[in-house]
């Protein structure tokens, strides 16, 4: 969108003093679950504390505890009923196993495992151990309740996903057998005009707004269009996108000609307009892919949307808009929590994923092959310099009120690519928790219109993540 921007000020998020802190479902339907490959170690079967291969279905693990289960289904052909605990909290993260409707998600990928028990053939279930922290599960999914939005936090060491959250959520309980009330309930969910099902986290690419900053600063060092962070900027306040009358302006005069520490503090669209410019197209374009846009093979195991930055013949406008987070760019809420982490990480990224373990019917435990994203595979590499990353984890921790937090907020603002014309808030952030985890977050609320003006409503869903793991 091309806007025509007067800024009200707002706040950077105050968000917890303490360490770090997902709901919603994948409608991808996947049975072509990966590989996997055993664990270097002398004995292949199962610990004493991995649950024993069963038979029936297998279960879906959180913190080594199922949150999945099943019962007798009374019908020949599929003997065993899916039941959840906590359906809703856990929808994005465990999908769905329908006697009519099939399985997505996790269900979906690890079918073949889950399900090894459940055909009558004397061969046993295994089961699927998650990444997922119960508590912060819960933080994020009890901040956004019933409101438009999503949550992700990420390991940024490992790269497990610690909470994966998209609200408004459904219980795949409710339809996961053979009857009319089975019928009845998928299509009330089909037809609801919340799309409960639409799994927001992982599944929707919409603008990333202010929180982009933080790429455009980053491609800026790397460029060494400035050498520093406290370096004055060019940008002129109000800024006027090149070939147009449009100003890019803000209630904040300390935006004109800021530093990046400073645009970042005062999430100066004017600044970071202007740093896109500078850089050209195709030097925005490589620092963006390298963060991972424009990758549209990601699995966590379960597909995840692409996140794009424009790429072919871009006017110079609407370069200058791709450095706001709009113009054509569109991120994912892992995506974003993906990039804090590469900051928080000095520059490393270290491939995401949900899942820790398998465990096969035999009792073998095995980890994910690194194409499947193994949250433990190792897999990583060199996106930004290590210096360019210390200069932006201080202007971030700057940018956070220096609460022990480092991270940005975005305007609520209406976003091209959402499924209602309601505005949108974002909130990214990193820090450590007192156990040590370094831990990156990103929040995305898509009905954020309603609440007090200049404020943030996604960052206090952020706060609450935050409070849960001090």
């Amino acid at each position: 969108m091309t806007p025509s921007i007067r800024r009200r000020t707002v706040l950077p998020a105050v968000l917890a003093l303490l360490p770090l802190l997902g709901l919603g479902c994948s409608a991808e339907t996947r049975t072509d679950g990966p590989k996997a490959r055993g664990e270097k170690g002398p004995s292949p079967t199962t610990p004493d504390d991995v649950p024993r291969p069963v038979e029936g279905l297998g279960n879906i693990l959180v913190a080594g505890r199922p949150v999945t289960g099943s019962k007798p289904s009374e019908h020949a052909k599929l003997p065993y009923q899916r039941t959840y605990a906590s359906g809703p909290l856990y929808a994005t993260v465990t999908g769905y196993r329908s006697m009519a409707y099939g399985q997505a998600g996790l269900e979906g990928v690890y079918n073949d495992v889950l399900s090894a028990g459940a055909k009558g053939t004397g061969s046993l279930s295994g089961h699927v151990a998650t990444t997922i922290d119960p508590e912060l599960q819960t933080a994020a999914a009890d901040a956004l309740g019933d409101r438009k939005g999503a949550a992700v936090a990420v390991d940024a060491d490992s790269g497990g996903i610690l909470a994966l959250v998209s609200t408004p959520s459904y219980d795949p309980s409710t339809f996961s057998g053979y009857f009319s009330s089975d019928e009845k309930a998928w299509k009330e969910l089909q037809d609801d005009r919340d799309k409960p099902m639409l799994n927001r986290a992982l599944r929707e690419a919409v603008e990333p707004r202010e929180t982009f900053h933080v790429v455009v600063a980053a491609a800026a060092l790397e460029n060494r269009l400035y050498r520093s962070v406290d370096e004055a900027t060019h940008a002129p306040l109000p800024y006027t996108l090149p070939g147009t009358t449009t100003q890019i302006t803000s209630d904040v005069a300390q935006c004109a000609r800021a530093s990046i520490r400073a645009a970042l503090r005062h999430s100066c669209d004017n600044v970071f307009a202007a740093i896109a410019v500078e850089l050209g197209h195709s030097n925005l374009a490589a620092t963006a892919e390298a963060f991972g846009f424009n990758d549209d093979a990601s699995d966590v195991p379960v597909r995840v949307a692409e996140s794009t930055y424009p790429m072919g013949q871009v006017k110079e406008h609407d370069v200058a808009l791709s450095g706001i987070g709009a113009g054509g760019v569109t991120s994912t809420p892992l995506k974003m929590a993906e990039v804090m982490a590469v900051v928080a990480n000095g520059g490393r990224s270290v491939a995401t994923s949900m899942v820790d373990t398998v465990v096969l019917g035999d009792g073998t435990v095995q980890k994910p092959e690194d194409g499947a994203s193994s949250a433990t595979s190792g897999a990583s590499q060199q996106v930004i310099s290590r210096n360019t990353a210390e200069q932006l984890q201080s202007a971030l921790t700057d940018a956070s009120g220096g609460k022990g937090t480092a991270g940005v907020t975005g305007r609520a603002v209406p976003t091209r690519g959402s499924h209602d014309a309601e505005p949108t808030a974002w909130s990214v952030s990193y820090a450590r928790d007192e156990g040590g985890r370094l831990i990156s977050i990103a929040v995305r609320l898509d009905d954020a219109g309603n609440g007090e003006p200049g404020a943030n409503p996604s960052a206090a869903v952020t706060e609450r993540m935050w409070a849960a793991v001090s």
